[in-house]
């Protein structure tokens, strides 16, 4: 990986920014004025700052601001200009809200938008009005608001827990975070408490009232303390964005960071001091390791705990990467650079196997060998400290470890890394090149010239940096040099000099062999990893368009065995929700593999991988990855690990990461789809539905009509028809009546689900309401008792009069269903929270408590085989003509326990104002007349 040149900003940092370049310009500026709690002054300092801004020349509109009543507040909105607010129509009341449209429409210069976190009112275009400040600075215009910090998405748990109050209404800490500028407005717990008891934050009443609860001395230092920190961790972001914008590679000591480079010998010993030091500071701690220093891999145990060392920094919170390049101290350096580190905190083992070339020539070749990274008489923190001034390097103790311990460990590192057997073999090879050279040379000198014959050694050089490294590289220059002076320099067959001049050579042979060598296998190693990073994304880029064209769960499930076995060379299970949310396994699997469905559940319940290279049972066979999408875990992916430990490291748990969140997409995408279809299903068969009911219920309402009248006439017309005769038309009555209210009701349902009944709402009185259902139902009522509560003094409601007369009727009819003829009724009235309730009471054996849920659905009965007439449309239609109304129905206890009691709700408004009749004049009479 080349470095970028001095002085100029990173490529990959340029990349990262092209999305924040693509920025629209003509895109307006928010500004958010940012405070602990209510009270601070926030609204005070906007308006203030408004005012200076206008007399500046700026066009400057108040969209909305709360002033709470405080003078002050209102002397300061005096004089700037107020935009009206919109009024909006919601359960019978007009409330007031920011007018969006007009301020689009005025496109003012400056919109103030007071209360970031507010819920605007239902039948607004946006559900909160930061969606609306979102719309303003898309349009071009400029936006200052005020906002507390217990409104933060991310603090809101952290702000409960400290307050004892849950704040409802939330911003997401992305719109904090893309502000322009955030204006904190900050002062002591003492000072706000002194401004609370003045009246200066709320009246009198909600400020005793707040004294007691959230506004407590210690809660305010709190949030105070979690505002400050907020505020500059916005700050620092702009300080990064600031030097990135500027290419500044120098570090700015704005806030502490500490860095750790960890080696395999002593790197968890580095992570735990280095996560210690952040701690102690509250600062942000990354763990960076070093890539590409061999080209032979490295040892199985050295792979091991850096990959365990890696997990564990994760776990601590902790930004781990793995840095490559050609000069790895400037990659560190970069990092640094890059992400604005202070301290560097190393072991006493140097990252990358770095170590000291205790030979003759060492101060001579360690410069020309391969800058920073090859063997060096200088330590890697000199080498550190020497090319980054800024950073404090911080070097710590070894382990405390007793003598006998460390030779112990000593010797089972030796006994884990046999490095003469692993070795051996590409230094065998580096003498058999040399050895073929010379055999060449040697065939060719009476040819070639001695110069010419340099450059066979060169190319053996060469080939072994390409097939075996840097170590049988370094040899191979040796051996190359010690051959070309015994087979070719006079005298032959010697390693004494005639000339001196060849002392020359055989150093500029020495040099170029081994510069020439090292560089070819860094190529070579770099060349492979870019290779394998290709293949990779490669990999995942297929993999994507795969599952993009999956429709079934099966595809997905074939998808993902096949390129899971292809990247990591092993098998998978996959595990998916069937349709009662259970976890099971996508295909057949087979139970002697080692899969653990226990594990596989404890990792979807917690979001947390489990199994092999995780804290969590990691003696599993398996590695179970959670399938985390954007709404909920849509499974578990389980990769057989099979014993290579290159499955579980850090950089495979991250490649797997990406394969099981495409995973995650496309389940969640075939979720959504199958909700759409079945979505879809189920309104067209409603429609359906409505329209054959409608269509029904439209014929049978005539032949019904002319049956009761029919009926009704003959019981006037003839009353000397036998007893019997009149019984069978009294009863063919009653069942045509009944007949006729359940095509009213199957009408009425048709109707108002496809909203072609209109309300005709007019102001009722609930006691007339009741008393015209009354007389209608006077003979389906028979013997039944009916109790009314005092309905007089309640006041008028404004209703479709014919629609709830029509529900009160079904509720009653419900009840004489299942009523018998002695039972008592009762019908009463109360107010609720600003809303009318009425309930209606039976004596009856009440409603089935697994029927209670399904009651008010269409076509639900309270019992499902029985001789109670009715189609199960009644309850269905009270709750749609009630919700249509604004209010609502629901299933209470019954007084007693016995019985059932239906309530419904219709929403008070503000009657008109009744005036009395004036009195008539009355004619004065002589009373002689």
């Amino acid at each position: 990986m080349a470095s970028a040149a001095p002085g100029r900003p990173d490529p990959d940092t340029l990349l990262r920014n092209l999305d924040a370049a693509g920025r629209p310009a003509s895109r307006g500026r928010l500004r958010i004025y940012f405070g602990a709690s209510a009270g601070v002054g926030k609204t005070y300092a906007m308006l203030e700052a408004a005012r200076h801004r206008m007399e500046q020349g700026a066009d400057v509109v108040a969209g909305v601001v709360e002033t709470h009543g405080r003078k002050e507040t209102m002397a300061l909105l005096a004089g700037i200009a107020t935009l009206p607010l919109a009024e909006i129509r919601y359960r019978e009341r007009t409330l007031k809200e920011f007018d969006l449209d007009g301020a689009l429409a005025r496109r003012p210069a400056l919109v103030l938008v007071d209360e970031l976190a507010h819920s605007n009112v239902p039948g607004s275009r946006h559900d909160k009005r930061w969606q609306d400040v979102h719309e303003l600075l898309a349009a071009g215009i400029d936006v200052w608001t005020t906002l507390n910090v217990q409104h933060l998405d991310s603090l809101n748990e952290a702000v409960g827990g400290i307050t004892g109050v849950r704040i409802r209404e939330t911003v997401p800490d992305a719109v904090f975070d893309d502000a322009d500028e955030i204006i904190l407005v900050d002062t002591s717990a003492d000072e706000l408490l002194r401004r609370l008891r003045q009246g200066k934050v709320y009246l009198p009443e909600q400020a005793r009232h707040a004294a007691g609860h959230f506004f407590r001395k210690g809660n305010l230092i709190a949030l105070r303390e979690l505002a400050l920190r907020r505020t500059a961790e916005h700050v620092d972001d702009d300080v990064q964005a600031y030097r990135l914008d500027r290419a500044i590679t120098d570090i700015w000591r704005t806030r502490e960071a500490v860095l750790a480079c960890v080696a395999a010998d002593d790197a968890g010993h580095v992570v735990r001091n280095a996560h210690r030091l952040a701690q102690q500071l509250d600062c942000e701690l990354h763990v960076v390791t070093i890539e590409s220093l061999r080209v032979q891999p490295q040892p199985a145990s050295r792979h091991d705990t850096l990959r365990r060392v890696l997990a564990h920094a994760e776990s601590l919170g902790a930004r781990t990467e793995v840095l490559g390049g050609t000069d790895l101290v400037e990659a560190v350096v970069r990092y640094a650079r890059r992400h604005n580190i202070t301290k560097v905190v190393l072991g006493r083992t140097a990252p990358g196997g770095l170590r000291r070339l205790r030979l003759s020539l060492s101060g001579l070749l360690s410069r020309l060998l391969a800058p920073g990274w090859i063997w060096h008489r200088h330590s890697f923190a000199d080498l550190l400290a020497a090319n980054c001034p800024e950073i404090d390097v911080i070097r710590i103790a070894a382990p405390p470890l007793p003598a006998p311990a460390r030779s112990a460990a000593t010797a089972r590192a030796g006994e884990r890394e046999p490095r003469g057997v692993s070795r051996l073999p590409a230094y065998l090879w580096a003498l058999v090149y040399c050895g073929a050279a010379a055999a060449l040379s040697s065939l060719a000198f009476p040819v070639l010239h001695q110069t010419n014959i340099v450059m066979l050694f060169l190319l053996a050089v060469i080939g072994v940096a390409l097939r075996h490294g840097r170590g049988p590289a370094a040899l191979a220059s040796l051996v190359s040099v010690g051959l070309f002076d015994f087979l070719f320099v006079q005298p032959l067959w010697s390693f004494a000099i005639s000339d001196i001049q060849y002392a020359l050579t055989f150093l500029v042979l020495l040099a170029a062999g081994l510069v020439v060598g090292q560089l070819t296998a860094g190529l070579r190693l770099q060349a492979e990893t870019s290779v394998r990073r290709e293949a990779e994304a490669h990999g995942l880029y297929e993999f994507a368009r795969e599952l993009s064209s999956a429709l079934q769960p099966e595809q997905i499930v074939e998808a993902t065995s096949s390129y899971v076995r292809a990247a990591f060379d092993t098998h998978c299970v996959l595990y998916v929700l069937d349709t009662a949310d259970r976890l099971l396994p996508a295909a057949a699997a087979d139970a002697s593999t080692g899969l653990e469905p226990a594990l596989a559940q404890w990792a979807y319940d917690h979001g947390q991988p489990a199994g092999a290279g995780t804290a969590t049972l990691s003696t599993s066979a398996f590695y179970y990855l959670p399938l985390q999408a954007s709404m909920r875990t849509r499974g578990v992916l389980a990769i057989a690990c099979g014993g290579r430990p290159d499955l579980d490291d850090a950089e495979s748990r991250r490649q797997m990461a990406a394969y099981g969140t495409l995973v995650a997409i496309a389940l969640e995408r075939l979720h959504y789809v199958e909700v759409a279809q079945h979505a879809l299903l189920n309104v067209e068969s409603e429609k359906l539905r409505n329209s054959l009911l409608a269509a029904v219920s439209h014929d049978l309402r005539t032949p019904l009509t002319s049956l009761v009248g029919t009926s009704e006439t003959l019981q006037r017309q003839h009353p000397e028809l036998p007893r019997a005769v009149r019984d069978a038309l009294h009863g063919l009555t009653v069942q045509a009546r009944r007949m006729h209210a359940m095509v009213d009701n199957i009408l009425d349902m048709a109707r108002l689900q496809s909203g072609d009944a209109p309300l005709h709402r007019e102001w009722q009185s609930i006691e007339e309401l009741v008393g015209s259902a009354l007389a209608y139902m006077r003979d389906a009522l028979g013997q039944r008792r009916v109790a009314v509560g005092r309905l007089s003094d309640l006041p008028l409601v404004e209703c479709d009069g014919v629609l709830i007369e029509r529900v009160l009727c079904n509720l009653l009819e419900n009840a004489i269903k299942y009523t018998p003829e002695s039972s008592t009724l009762r019908i009463d009235a109360e107010i609720r929270g600003g809303q009318l309730a009425t309930l209606v009471t039976d004596d009856g054996p009440g409603v089935p408590p697994d029927a209670a849920d399904r009651i008010f659905d269409k076509f639900a009965r309270g019992e499902r085989e029985s001789s109670t007439p009715g189609v199960g449309l009644g309850l269905a239609v009270c709750q749609a003509i009630v919700r249509a109304h604004g209010g609502d129905i629901r299933l209470e206890a019954a007084p007693g326990g016995r019985g059932a009691r239906f309530a419904f709700t219709l929403p008070l408004g503000t009657p008109p104002a009744i005036h009395p009749e004036p009195d008539t004049p009355c004619s004065t009479t002589d009373p002689t007349s």
